[in-house]
């Protein structure tokens, strides 16, 4: 089940018959809130299940972090690493093998609801296009992006169930000691977790968040939500030293390296349509 290896796990889990099978541009603004979407009680929502097929008879099942919108398009966001083509066996996303755009990803919407999705961007794929040499970016540019078909658009709400939100983009980071929310109902438990960032990594790329409980495998590509409702960032990396943290990509700057070079044009965050009111 190790996905990236050394010190770190990719919080994505894979389902198969041998359970052995189991990564520095401006940022871009938010968008208003998605006037074709429909609020309250929909069935596809921040968190719900995606369910990539990354080798014969496995499936990684991820968790979708917020909807997005580019071009006339809505999409779903999670992890690059979801998309990875079998077991990862480096920490570069520049290395990594990884499955072409245009894969079907399920969907696991609320109330037993199932869709398909089609996988329209990957950071990990694009990078490898693109021959970034950037070895932070390589490492920690992990996000990826599958477009809903038309007809599943009003089945959409782009509020964070049980959290509000989100209020807008996040695009100065985080500091130690903020408070941080997610939405990660795939495992047994609390589906909202709560905590504080220990602050951002390399230019900013990054987040180390400590939550109760912390991300799990399945939650991988997860949402994050700062203190004040702004999304910021992604799950994509457990740390094995012992200190039950999280590593969070930054939303900004993986969603300007999309628009840039992802041939998808301009992709922007949708806002939810309720206000952020955490009940922890």
């Amino acid at each position: 089940m190790d996905r990236r290896r050394t010190a770190l796990l990719a919080v994505a889990v894979l389902t198969a018959a041998a359970l052995g099978l189991i990564a520095p541009v401006a940022p871009v603004a938010a968008a208003a809130a998605h006037p074709t979407l429909r609020s309250g009680n929909a069935e596809i929502t921040p968190g719900v299940l995606m369910l990539t097929p990354v080798a014969p008879g496995a499936t990684s099942a991820c968790t979708a972090a917020f909807v997005f919108t580019g071009r006339d398009t809505t999409y779903l966001g999670y992890a690059a690493h979801c998309a990875a083509r079998g077991e990862a066996t480096s920490l570069s996303g520049c290395a990594e093998r990884t499955l072409p755009v245009g894969t079907t990803v399920e969907i696991e919407g609320a109330a037993g609801f199932r869709t398909s999705g089609r996988l329209a961007y990957t950071s990990w794929g694009t990078m490898q296009d693109v021959g970034e040499t950037d070895a932070a970016l390589c490492t920690l540019n992990d996000f990826a992006l599958v477009a809903l078909s038309p007809g599943d658009v009003g089945r959409v709400d782009p509020t964070v169930p049980a959290l509000g939100g989100p209020t807008d983009l996040d695009s100065d980071g985080t500091v130690a000691g903020e408070p941080v929310y997610s939405y990660q109902p795939q495992n047994a438990g609390r589906a909202v977790k709560s905590g504080q960032s220990l602050g951002v990594g390399t230019a900013g790329l990054t987040h180390r968040v400590q939550t109760s409980p912390p991300g799990r495998p399945g939650d991988s590509g997860s949402g994050y939500l700062d203190g004040k409702g702004r999304a910021f960032g992604v799950l994509s990396t457990l740390f094995l030293d012992g200190s039950r943290t999280n590593g969070v990509t930054d939303l900004a700057h993986a969603l300007a390296y999309a628009s840039r070079y992802g041939g998808i044009g301009t992709v922007s965050l949708v806002l939810g349509e309720r206000p952020f009111a955490p009940r922890d």
